[in-house]
């Protein structure tokens, strides 16, 4: 049963007895727990020091921290004060960079929780983005958490009500227009009631995650609504499972989890990792939920996952496949009751326009497309599917998603253009996203809003274009990012299709051109630059982005781009690739070609040959192991090919002798 409380404020309050505790995990063997009341004891002395920084009820607090024990402990501080906490997740680009300042300037004068050395990188970065003047007020309003000596001085708790704002949500992935998704203690307690009674959650539960706590599975779903519940909770760093995914199920089998969760990529990059092994001497018989969730659930992947689970004792119906979003607190349905098989339909992919009745058909059909179902709205929380005038549908009918109840918000921070688009006239959220109700069960069966979905991140494809654009003789509408997710993969491929009638060799270095500066602004892979000599559009002149990547799935440009993989070869061939000179460097070649499993030329650009930022951290992790402290992550962009990182490496190494 759920702990009483109306606010945050109280539910931290009221655990305190609660003997449970949260374990910060850093490693196989290095781990530190903190119990219920020793969080409520260390938030409380963090509000000392955000109001002797003069921070009020009401004020903003940016948290900008990699750390899940300084994050958790500012949070919570914030909850007992009426501090408003704003999650922001630390990137290493700088279009991550410049998100974090838009989105202090459209806070106003927030206060920021970080270390110095990362305050610094946004200060080094402000002034030529035109940002300097935010950045100065930031940095006034700054509290470093390396700064914090003694925690022994108790903060005022300030009288929260239910229905004050509690934080903050940004959107993810997105950069260049953030929208701030505002939610009240009783939307976050509402979506935690309803989750937990749909879920059957009791305090014998016992949770592990790794998902940022800057996203709202993470933060919400792993964290918030299971202290709610009393669980015993286990927390492992994002950058740890990049890592080390194996340790993820190592962990879950010896502290006996039984609730875990992963959007598509996590479960990708387990088995990756794994390879053609067995999953070892787990004992993984006590999971009973596998949560799937924040992106597309690949049903191919929750099959395989499961599958090769199985000898570990993990039960198949222990995956649950899920649907919620930011706008919902979270949650919006769970299958239920909890462990039964998950269920799909096959369905023509071409028959998902609203309105229509798609035909089912066999799974290994060309033409089919498997849908995961995804529950039904848990308790508090409505659902409707609806046509392109708000009325809802019958079952089996494509349409619109919304919804509706107090676990919803009640609309985007300081942003009314958004919240007259984002909802009916008469109070109903609309997803962005498509879908239909069938024998009771809802099924997202595509999304009416343009988003790319990468490693359970969305993405924008006009803050993708903005950067591509940036490559000399390139100008928007000639360029259209596309999330393209071909027949049996598990999440979409990034595919820019670039306007270009000129034969392939003089396209090729424009293409290059075009992926490496996506690449190093996002952190994105793109998987293929697609030539196309037009570009189809509405007669408004709207860019219509699935012609072209139908186009795509049914090898339409197949023939452009086996001519560029061959140029691309030939190149190669043809001496293009400087053989490596010196130990650094040829330590740091074999730490790249392993990281993306293929021939490196020392003078690649890492960006250019599509190193994703999962990528750079490996590499970066490696490099550390080698050359402890001597590369910084962030370097890797200053540096970016095998010979400019082996030379500074090798000044950094003989400056330290």
């Amino acid at each position: 049963m759920m702990t009483k409380a109306e606010t945050l404020a109280e539910l931290l309050t009221n655990n305190r007895g609660v003997r449970r505790g949260v374990t910060y995990i850093e490693g196989d063997n290095s781990e530190r727990v903190v119990a219920y009341g020793e969080l409520y004891e260390r938030a409380l002395g963090i509000l000392f020091h955000l109001q002797k920084l003069g921070a009020r009820p009401g004020d903003k607090l940016i948290i900008y921290l990699a750390n899940n024990e300084q994050f958790l402990d500012a949070f919570w501080a914030g909850m007992l004060g009426g501090i408003v906490p704003v999650p922001v997740a630390l990137g290493i680009s700088d279009e991550h960079k410049h998100k974090l300042l838009r989105i202090a300037r459209k806070l106003g004068k927030p206060f920021i929780y970080t270390d110095k050395k990362t305050l610094d990188r946004i200060g080094a970065f402000a002034g030529g983005a035109g940002e300097q003047p935010v950045y100065d007020g930031l940095a006034a309003r700054a509290f470093f958490a390396e700064h914090v000596a003694d925690i022994s001085k108790p903060g005022k708790v300030h009288d929260v009500k239910p229905d004050d704002m509690a934080f903050i949500q940004f959107s993810s992935g997105s950069t260049s227009e953030p929208k701030g998704i505002v939610l009240t203690h009783r939307n976050i307690l509402t979506n935690a009631r309803g989750a937990g009674e749909a879920s059957q959650w009791t305090e014998d539960d016992v949770n592990l995650t790794w998902m940022p706590l800057t996203h709202d599975m993470g933060l919400i779903g792993m964290h918030i609504m299971m202290f709610a519940h009393r669980m015993q909770l286990n927390v492992m760093p994002t950058e740890l499972f990049i890592r080390r995914p194996l340790l993820w199920m190592t962990l879950a089998s010896r502290k006996g989890v039984t609730v875990t969760s992963s959007p598509n990529f996590g479960y990708r990059h387990y088995l990756k990792v794994l390879g053609d092994r067995e999953p070892g001497d787990l004992d993984l018989s006590k999971v009973r939920l596998v949560y799937n969730g924040a992106e597309p659930i690949s049903v191919e992947l929750a099959d395989e996952f499961m599958t090769r689970l199985a000898p570990a004792k993990l039960r198949k119906t222990a995956m649950y496949p899920v649907y919620g979003l930011a706008e919902a607190t979270l949650v919006v349905s769970f299958p239920q009751p909890p462990g039964e098989m998950y269920e799909y339909v096959s369905v023509n992919r071409h028959e998902l326009n609203v309105g229509t009745q798609p035909q089912p058909l066999p799974r290994d059909d060309s033409n089919a497309l498997s849908i995961m179902a995804v529950g039904q709205p848990i308790p508090y929380s409505k659902v409707r599917i609806a046509d392109d005038a708000d009325q809802e549908l019958p079952e089996d009918r494509i349409g619109h998603i919304l919804i509706a109840g107090d676990n919803v918000t009640k609309g985007y921070f300081e942003n009314p253009d958004a919240n007259a688009r984002g909802f009916t006239n008469d109070g109903w959220l609309r997803t962005g996203d498509l879908g239909m109700m069938k024998a009771g069960k809802l099924y997202i069966t595509g999304r009416a809003k343009e988003i790319i979905f990468v490693n359970g991140q969305n993405y924008y494809p006009h803050d993708i274009e903005n950067i591509a654009i940036r490559a000399e003789g390139l100008e928007l509408g000639k360029v259209v990012a596309a999330g393209v997710r071909v027949k049996g993969a598990s999440t979409d491929d990034l595919i820019l299709f670039v306007l270009h009638r000129m034969d392939m060799k003089e396209f090729q270095p424009l293409a290059a051109k075009v992926a490496r500066l996506v690449n190093e602004h996002t952190g994105l892979e793109v998987a293929h630059v697609v030539p196309v000599k037009r570009v189809p559009k509405t007669t408004s002149g709207k860019i219509q982005r699935h012609l072209l990547e139908e186009d795509y799935v049914n090898g339409v440009y197949a023939a452009e781009l086996a001519e560029l993989d061959s140029l691309r070869r030939q190149l190669e061939a043809a001496g293009g690739r400087k053989a490596t000179s010196g130990e650094i460097e040829a330590k740091v070649k074999e730490i790249c070609d392993a990281a993306l499993e293929r021939n490196v030329g020392v003078n690649d650009n890492l960006f250019e040959i599509g190193a994703s930022s999962l990528k750079l951290i490996e590499i970066h992790e490696q490099m550390d192991r080698v050359y402890p402290g001597m590369v910084d992550l962030t370097e890797l962009f200053d540096f970016p090919t095998i010979a400019e990182l082996s030379r500074h490496l090798e000044g950094k190494l003989a400056a330290s002798v």
